[in-house]
């Protein structure tokens, strides 16, 4: 798999038209990424590293063109446009919420398909990018309450948000504060 390196997939995000707040953004949810796959990688977890490098940096790349729900696909098509791999694209396409499933992205008014992470390295993009919020990290819980103002307390994305955070802290072998 031929993949940009850091630099590179910077250049791709201002060649998109991210916005600097955007781009500082991929950053940090990056930076986080690439620490959990270190984490997980020293527990001898099969991962690779520089794709959870690319794809958190690439994962908000749709918001060049939109802030809304669908900058994931969008998102998606513009690495494809790219000639980026498609694990790429799939990193960008499932890192929003904590994965949506089919009846909700019909309901989102999204392509009808399933928007869940299924790789380590998409998950891992995903829960850095929950962790990631104006700029700094927040916890587990700062990242609920949001999710519960945002669409309701019994929201089922809150619960594959506590799913995620599980999961990653397990295979991870420790928590990311």
């Amino acid at each position: 798999m031929n993949l940009p390196d850091r630099a590179e997939a910077l250049a791709l995000l201002r060649k998109a038209g991210c916005p600097q707040n955007v781009i500082d953004h991929c950053l940090k949810v990056a930076d986080l990424a690439v620490e959990v796959a270190e984490a997980c990688a020293k527990r001898g977890i099969a991962i690779n590293i520089q794709l959870v490098e690319v794809g958190a940096l690439l994962h908000d790349i749709g918001r060049a063109k939109t802030h809304s729900i669908e900058h994931c696909v969008i998102g998606s098509q513009i690495v494809t446009e790219m000639g980026l791999p498609d694990e790429i694209a799939r990193i960008v396409e499932r890192h929003v919420g904590a994965g949506i499933p089919l009846e909700e992205a019909v309901q989102l008014g999204l392509p009808p398909r399933e928007y869940i992470p299924q790789t380590l390295e998409e998950k891992i993009v995903c829960y850095a990018d929950k962790r990631i919020d104006d700029g700094k990290r927040v916890s587990l819980e700062e990242t609920i309450k949001k999710f519960a103002e945002d669409l309701g307390e019994d929201h089922p994305a809150i619960k594959r948000l506590k799913d995620l955070n599980a999961e990653i802290i397990k295979l991870a072998g420790q928590d990311f504060h």
